[in-house]
């Protein structure tokens, strides 16, 4: 996951190569001015303590406006680091991380978003955007610019006394080995403490999608409760890794103080045997404090970046996960003359389930209009997935118009056929936006042409807003009807060769029913249409009826056909009661 991890950082980094260059640059600058300047410092004391009074501007003006120039050119890159790296690059970087974990989201397949939070996988793009900044900057500005101040820091105390050199590189070496054994630990613990966040916030997202649900079962407390468990087990996750940087710290800290303790001992005994001079003293103490306080932050941000490493690995390992159901590398686009669908052999099952499907062959041709009966899962819904493709099968294969739809990218499968489904769900945009959806170029006059046939211009009219009012998240502000009309009217501007609707009219009252079928049949003419009903006179002009009954065709014929045969559908027509059919039969008679 690691490799992973740091090709997915490189290649959200590679437009930003000037803007990283800065960065380096910002970063050696300010590695010379934190160990260079306490050292001209020293020189500047030294020439102070032994020049004559006369000439004392003379000898330290070298060093002194030497430091003065590094101070310069350090504002100087501070300045070019903020706009190039905190304003041109960090605002484009998570820019480019948004639109490359949307594209790879888009394309994973059906039962990727069955089994993960829709919340959470927003909570992981969000993690992405903001720790992958941080891990660049904590790596190139800190990581980086600490360690070249290190090295810079140990040449200068080497040049005063090899013992200084020697005490702060083998306090630093015992500091980054302890870093670098601990820092797998530190990751598992940031990423378990990552992955339960990103839990909490899957689960508040589902209550509060679902909130209407909580409130009919009194189910609050319960909610509550859950929510409470979770947060639990993240507070100890959290508590785990803050009791881990704890003990850390109290290393550092108290191995600190011992090496100080022993510099101020050589210091001491070194000006004793007048080896040491003023400035020397003065420059042991300066860079030891601050090479300390630096190596310090960088335990902060080592645990900053174990966090932010974690998190990005979590989102990254369910974002990237590989979709079951993918493009071949040669897929084609799907071209759709006639619109015949064949199944041919399939055998399909779920997983961990029984076989739906065995060896199943069935021909729909060319702008045949075919309804599907049966009781609930018969297979009906599986069958217009499978067509779909939102599931592959295990054996056999579908075509349509002769093209192994395994063999043509899912966009232009998805492209070629107009779905209704029982209920529709609506995006938290405008009507004129959600009915646009079916033909992104449709002028205004087409989309409202589109809602007038599926009966929805005439509500749309009495909106204070009309066609630019926005719909709820889901389509919560309005009526499972309306939703059903809206989605009507995205199939009718779609306008594809392929049909599916699964109970299209279920959420409609009779009336409402009666006109929009007008439409319906109309949007029907010269295209392969396969129709999902429990309500058996939406089925009564159809060209063909398939009868389901646990995953087999039993009967296939017309209307009047399957009555006259007297079996299954005959039996379903007379169980009708309100034109529904019932959910279930028991062995030995069919239940209304």
């Amino acid at each position: 996951m690691t490799k992973q991890v740091i090709s997915f950082i490189l290649k959200m980094l590679c437009p930003f190569t000037f803007h990283i260059t800065i960065v380096l640059l910002a970063a050696l600058v300010w590695a010379v001015e934190i160990c260079f300047n306490p050292y001209l410092v020293k020189v500047i004391i030294d020439r102070t303590f032994t020049s004559d009074t006369n000439n004392l501007f003379h000898n330290i003006a070298t060093p002194a406006i030497s430091y003065v120039l590094i101070l310069f050119l350090l504002e100087c890159i501070a300045r070019l680091y903020n706009y190039f790296f905190e304003i041109k690059m960090i605002p484009n970087l998570r820019k480019n991380i948004v639109e490359s974990s949307i594209a790879i989201l888009l394309n994973q397949d059906n039962s990727y978003y069955q089994n993960n939070f829709s919340g959470s996988l927003a909570n992981k793009v969000n993690d992405l955007t903001n720790y992958i900044p941080d891990i660049v900057q904590i790596v190139a500005d800190r990581f980086f610019a600490r360690a070249l101040a290190l090295g810079i820091g140990i040449y200068f105390l080497w040049q005063v006394n090899i013992n200084f050199a020697l005490l702060m590189l083998t306090w630093s070496a015992l500091f980054i080995l302890s870093s670098l054994l601990l820092a797998g630990k530190i990751t598992r613990l940031a990423d378990a403490w990552s992955e339960l966040g990103s839990s909490i916030t899957g689960k508040m997202v589902d209550v509060f999608s679902n909130i209407m649900t909580v409130r009919v079962f009194a189910s609050k407390y319960q909610e509550r409760l859950s929510l409470r468990a979770t947060h639990s087990e993240a507070v100890k996750a959290e508590q785990r890794l803050q009791w881990l940087y704890t003990w850390i710290f109290t290393f550092y800290g108290f191995s600190f103080l011992i090496m100080q303790v022993l510099n101020l001992y050589f210091l001491v005994k070194g000006r004793e045997q007048e080896l040491i001079t003023a400035g020397d003293f003065a420059f042991v103490m300066t860079v030891n404090i601050a090479i300390a306080n630096f190596l310090w932050m960088i335990a902060k941000d080592f645990s900053q970046f174990s966090k932010s490493w974690g998190r990005i690995t979590q989102a990254l390992r369910t974002i990237t996960s590989i979709s079951e159901i993918q493009d071949q590398p040669d897929a084609v686009d799907l071209i759709v003359k006639e619109g015949e669908i064949t199944f041919d052999k399939v055998h399909f099952h779920y997983k961990g389930a029984e076989p739906i499907f065995e060896n199943k062959s069935v021909i729909i041709k060319s702008g045949q209009r075919v309804g599907l009966v049966g009781y609930s899962g018969g297979g009906k819904s599986t069958f217009a997935n499978l067509i779909l493709r939102l599931y592959d099968v295990q054996s056999g294969k579908i075509s349509i118009d002769g093209q192994d739809i395994r063999n043509v990218t899912q966009d232009s499968l998805h492209r070629s056929i107009g779905m209704i489904p029982q209920d529709p769900s609506l995006f938290h945009r405008t009507l004129m936006e959600n009915i646009r959806y079916g033909k992104t170029d449709a002028s205004n006059d087409e989309v409202i042409e589109a809602a007038k046939r599926a009966h929805a211009h005439e509500f749309i009219s009495k909106l204070p807003q009309g066609y630019e009012s926005l719909v709820g998240e889901r389509g919560v502000k309005l009526s499972g009807g309306q939703r059903q009309r809206i989605a009507i009217a995205r199939a009718i501007l779609k306008n594809a060769p392929i049909l599916i609707l699964d109970e299209a009219t279920s959420q409609l009252d009779s009336v409402t029913e009666s006109n929009i079928q007008k439409s319906l049949w109309e949007l029907m003419q010269g295209k392969t249409t396969i129709v999902i009903a429990h309500r058996l006179s939406t089925l009564l002009h159809m060209d063909r009826i398939l009868v389901f009954d646990h995953g087999k065709i039993v009967e296939d014929g017309t209307h009047q056909e399957l009555l006259d045969k007297n079996g299954m559908y005959k039996t379903l027509w007379n169980a009708q009661v309100g034109g529904f059919l019932p959910d279930k039969k028991e062995s030995t008679e069919i239940e209304c």
